[in-house]
């Protein structure tokens, strides 16, 4: 696996030698595979299933082509590049000649819109996230500033009823914060988003066309709980306590 998969860090541990190790990680068999990605814990596997685990370690692997993730620089979070599902991810109103590409990657070129200043981004997720805050880098005469933020949408919205539903937020972003600041989120909002529908509704300056430089959408995965995954530690089944 680590010759098939050369950007990611293998180890194995030994839970004889390491029991407090496993403790903290909730591990009750062998073996068990933990996947982690900048400190935060994605997801877990039990059993010796070859396919299966190779299957797991592509879903958290990545695209080939997806730029390096970025230290998110918020504690427990990081950056949810690698988890954007590109060709789910859709556009509307985006230059030819500058698509929503180039903001989830290392290039120097942007997203644009086209016949007007408004944009409708799409973005999937290959699994279940919480969304905690946005850093956007954009100039700042033609960088969006109206954001209407939808989450968990069946079909990619259009330009009308985005205008007339109610978002789960909606932001009024500053030139300071097209600098890359943090865009904090409604947090409890935003616990499990299969995908995310931005609304860039207008401009700083009410220019021609909208300019975006660079997204970083930052959050951490849904992690699920399995009960099964639990043993008794006291008292008797029928007992309570």
């Amino acid at each position: 696996m680590a010759n098939k998969f050369p950007n990611a860090v293998f180890f194995k541990i030994d839970i004889n030698q390491c029991q407090g190790a496993a403790a903290s990680q909730g591990v009750s068999a062998t073996p068990t595979f933990i996947f982690y990605r900048n400190k935060t814990k994605l997801d877990s596997l039990q059993g010796a299933d070859t396919e299966a685990l190779e299957a797991r370690i592509r879903q958290h692997y990545g695209d080939d082509d997806s730029a390096e993730a970025e230290d998110s620089g918020v504690p427990g979070h990081m950056d949810l590049l690698p988890m954007i599902h590109k060709s789910g991810c859709e556009c509307l109103n985006e230059s030819d000649d500058h698509n929503y590409n180039n903001i989830f990657s290392a290039s120097d070129d942007y997203l644009e819109s086209d016949t007007d200043e408004q944009l409708i981004l799409f973005v999937a997720f290959g699994q279940s996230v919480k969304l905690h805050s946005l850093r956007i880098k954009a100039p700042a005469e033609t960088g969006p500033k109206t954001l209407k933020l939808f989450i968990n949408q069946t079909n990619t919205m259009d330009f009308d009823t985005a205008e007339s539903s109610i978002p789960v937020q909606e932001i009024i972003l500053t030139p300071k914060e097209l600098e890359g600041e943090l865009v904090s989120l409604k947090y409890v909002k935003l616990q499990n988003v299969n995908n995310l529908t931005i609304f860039f509704r207008d401009n700083q300056t009410e220019t021609e066309t909208t300019r975006i430089d660079q997204l970083r959408i930052i959050g951490s995965p849904v992690q699920t709980t399995k009960m099964s995954d639990f043993k008794r530690i006291a008292g008797k089944k029928g007992e309570s306590h």
